[in-house]
């Protein structure tokens, strides 16, 4: 499929449209051969790319994230209809929050487990250090969070993380990463974490 992958220009963004029925690597493929042309149009500009188009897995995020940040370093934002389990319900990241579906996890997470929800994910327990939990929405943790917790894995800037106990060095929602330092920021208690104005923010 040689136009697998288009590339246009608007005012304040670059979209960049995958083709719905394409496979992974011939949109890997396009993207290697298409990138050099869009790389000369970046001089001091960072015009930030929006990928759109397909219902993309995670992994499938990163590799398309990874290549096009090799070329060009600028803020990447994936816009898509999103596939739910077996049922293939699409929906876009303009729904609610409030609505989607959820996971629940009895128990705590040990160091080295992962857990991935297509949705909300409910911990009844604790993410331990060394543990990761990453959903396309929301994340809730009864217990403590001291492990990687990523919302909104799939660009929904509106997902949410809440923790009994915020104690880990980094949390992540959408494409945006914030890095805590325990020994200058408190232990965070019953914590809500959001996306306010591109930057997170612990209440």
């Amino acid at each position: 499929m040689k136009n697998c992958v288009s590339i246009n220009l608007k005012k304040n963004e670059i979209v960049i449209k995958l083709n719905d029925n394409a496979t992974q690597m011939e949109i890997i493929e396009c993207l290697k051969r298409k990138l050099p042309e869009l790389k000369k149009l970046y001089k001091d500009e960072k015009t930030p790319i929006t990928v759109t188009g397909k219902v993309l897995k995670n992994r499938e995020i990163d590799e398309i994230q990874e290549i096009i940040k090799s070329k060009i370093d600028v803020e990447i934002d994936f816009d898509m209809p999103k596939s739910l389990g077996l049922s293939s319900i699409k929906k876009t990241f303009e729904k609610e929050i409030a609505i989607s579906e959820t996971k629940f996890h009895r128990g705590s997470l040990r160091s080295g487990q992962k857990l991935e929800s297509e949705g909300s994910l409910v911990i009844l327990g604790d993410v331990n250090s060394g543990a990761e939990v990453m959903a396309s929405d929301n994340i809730v943790v009864l217990g403590a969070l001291r492990g990687l917790a990523h919302a909104g894995a799939k660009g929904n800037k509106q997902a949410i993380i809440a923790a009994g106990l915020i104690d880990t060095v980094q949390i992540r929602i959408a494409n945006i990463v914030r890095e805590i330092d325990r020994d200058e920021e408190p232990l965070h208690k019953q914590a809500y974490v959001s996306v306010i104005d591109n930057h997170i923010v612990i209440e």
